[in-house]
């Protein structure tokens, strides 16, 4: 865990501001980087001093843990925005979905099987300690999430042994009952293709408050 409570995080939809309240409440100072500033003004307003707008590059130089949670076209441009050096030697918690919506719902992959979008992260944040995680649940689920079977975890990977054990200490700290790690950052290929069976299934169940979690 980063010494400084402090946490930037590049993206201002709804994952973003969602994250952005979990750290919040756990007291961490928030800034969160965006094109469209005015946009996050409620957001602003209902965190309080805690919270504080920028651009990417603002976000990126704000703290030595950072969050990308960009929509998934606009991943590698935002990153390109806030200037990769600025990432080198922070843990970046990768979020983001390569989802593809040209056909409606449900989505598809604009990235996958041999490639993901996890993996465009590192290449683009070579100095980087990048860990895939929080890309397979609601954002209605992030902040002290409860589920009627009980404590569940998220899936992670990435290259960094130690930046995974810290991302494990950082979500048993907002509530999650901790993680499973499935391997290297390549393993984002399979992570992301959970998201659109996760679509699917919230649509069969009629909510998207669902999680995955391992049952044995």
């Amino acid at each position: 865990m980063p010494a400084e409570r402090s946490v930037g995080i590049l993206g201002s939809g709804v994952v973003g501001q969602s994250l952005g309240r979990v750290f919040a409440k756990h007291g961490y100072r928030v800034r969160i980087g965006t094109r469209a500033p005015a946009k996050l003004e409620a957001w602003r307003s209902e965190i309080g001093a805690a919270a504080s707008i920028g651009s990417f590059a603002e976000a990126a130089s704000f703290a030595p843990l950072l969050v990308v949670a960009t929509h998934g076209a606009g991943t590698e441009p935002a990153l390109d925005l806030a200037g990769p050096a600025r990432f080198d030697g922070k843990l970046v918690i990768d979020a983001t979905n390569p989802l593809d919506f040209s056909h409606g719902m449900p989505p598809g992959l604009f990235v996958g099987m041999t490639d993901s979008l996890g993996e465009r992260v590192q290449r683009k944040l070579p100095g980087a300690r990048v860990v895939k995680c929080f890309n397979t649940v609601s954002s209605l689920k992030m902040a002290d999430p409860t589920f009627a079977r009980g404590p569940v975890r998220l899936f992670i990977c990435g290259n960094d042994p130690a930046a995974k054990q810290e991302v494990d200490a950082l979500v048993r700290e907002l509530g999650w009952a901790g993680t499973i790690d499935v391997g290297g950052i390549e393993a984002a290929r399979w992570l992301e293709a959970l998201v659109p069976l996760w679509v699917r299934v919230g649509q069969a169940l009629g909510t998207f408050e669902h999680a995955f979690d391992v049952v044995r």
